[in-house]
Formats: structure tokens, C-alpha cells, sequence
């Protein structure tokens, strides 16, 4: 039976949801995985979706994800290597009730990454245009209820233009050190990389010291 799509108003449970999965794929990855994101409609407060949370996790190796891919579908996920997109691991849970979908990147696949994170955070602070695609994305479940290539296409135009906007307002850099940082401090071999946080003081600060709230402190 074909998916059913439906678009319905935003639930403060999707982050929470969210945070639980998050703890499964991290057990699963774990020295391989750099960081982990809540991106799609459903990380963006506000925003209509379609009930499916999507995540993007950053890892070291590719090749050891595919490792450890009979651990994803014992949680119950299909893996679905590439899936259309080159240099990508895709994973989806819940068949045609679909529940959660997990894209994963290597960690100097800077184009993915970043294009995820600027949509995302674009429709975050973008009212004007969240409130336009939300009321795309319910006509088109309306459409298309059970036409999930109808519903995407239906999209293209409104998300490429979007999209547009949004890598030409996002830097990015906060998001790349914490990225190099992770991978410095998961690698014991590594030597450390210093920063400079304070132009005027030429202080530096040696990521393989940073913990994750100095990130949330300084981004």
C-alpha cells in the first residue's frame, strides 16, 4: 500500500522525539559519529509537516556506517545505502507509516551538510516564508494523498528557491568548527587545532578542550 500523506500542525513532541532517537543512532555509531541534527519540518517551531522526523548525522567513515548497518535494522530501519544521492546513507523506520528518516554524511561532505543546516535554520527565522510552506505543503497532501513523488514535486520550486535564499544567508562557520572540533577530539592520534576566540587578546582555544556547551555559548 502507498504511503499516506498527511501534513498536520506542528508538535512540540517532535523535538522530544527527536532527542530519544537520537540516543539509539548514537549508541549505534559511536566513535564514528561527529554530530547529529534534527533538520526537515519537524526541527523547524511552527512549521505544518508531515509526521516524520528527519535527522542528519555526521560521521568520520562512511564505510564503517555500512559496517554496522544489520545494528540500524535490528531498531528497525531499512538502509538503504545512497538512495539517489552520492556520498549519502539513507535510512528510513516505519515502512509505509513512516516514523523517522536518518541521512548520513561524511564529515567533508560540507555541501549536504550545510545545505540541510541553512534550510533549516532559514525556515526558523524566516515567518513569512514558513507560514507559505506550510500552507503548500497541506494543499499538496490534499492533492496528493497517496502520490508521494506528486507531493515532491509539487515542492521543487518553492524549496529550490528557498533553499537559494537560505546558502546565500548562511555562513556556516560555527557549525564547521564544531564539526572539526568533534572529529579532533575523536581521534586520539590527532594533534590538537587551536583558534583564535579573541581577535583583540589573541587568545586561542584548542579544540580537543571544547566541550559542547562552549559551542552553544559562542554560535
Amino acid at each position: 500500500m502507498p504511503q499516506h500523506i498527511t501534513v498536520v500542525d506542528y508538535n512540540p513532541k517532535w523535538p522530544l522525539q527527536y532527542a530519544e532517537e537520537r540516543k539509539y543512532i548514537a549508541e549505534i555509531l559511536k566513535e564514528n559519529g561527529i554530530s547529529i541534527y534534527h533538520i526537515g519540518s519537524t526541527s523547524v517551531p511552527g512549521l505544518a509537516a508531515k509526521p516524520v522526523i528527519d535527522m542528519m548525522a555526521v560521521v568520520k567513515s562512511l564505510e564503517k556506517v555500512d559496517s554496522v548497518a544489520e545494528k540500524f535494522s535490528e531498531i528497525g530501519y531499512e538502509y538503504l545505502g545512497e538512495f539517489g544521492i552520492a556520498g549519502r546513507r539513507y535510512l528510513r523506520k516505519g515502512g509505509d507509516e513512516r516514523t523517522h528518516q536518518l541521512h548520513i554524511f561524511q564529515a567533508d561532505d560540507w555541501n549536504n551538510i550545510g545545505r540541510h543546516l541553512a534550510f533549516r535554520n532559514y525556515m526558523r527565522n524566516h515567518e513569512t516564508e514558513r507560514n507559505e510552506y506550510a500552507k503548500l505543503k497541506k494543499a499538496l497532501a490534499q492533492e496528493f494523498p497517496y502520490d508521494i513523488d506528486g507531493y515532491c514535486k509539487g515542492k521543487e520550486d518553492f524549496v529550490r528557491e528557498a533553499e537559494r535564499c537560505a546558502l546565500s544567508q548562511y555562513d556556516g562557520t560555527w557549525d564547521k568548527l564544531y564539526i572539526a572540533a568533534r572529529k579532533v577530539q575523536l581521534d586520539e592520534r590527532a594533534g590538537d587545532i587551536e583558534i583564535l576566540c579573541d581577535y583583540e587578546s589573541k587568545k586561542t582555544v584548542g579544540l580537543k578542550t571544547l566541550i559542547p556547551d562552549w559551542w552553544s555559548r559562542h554560535s
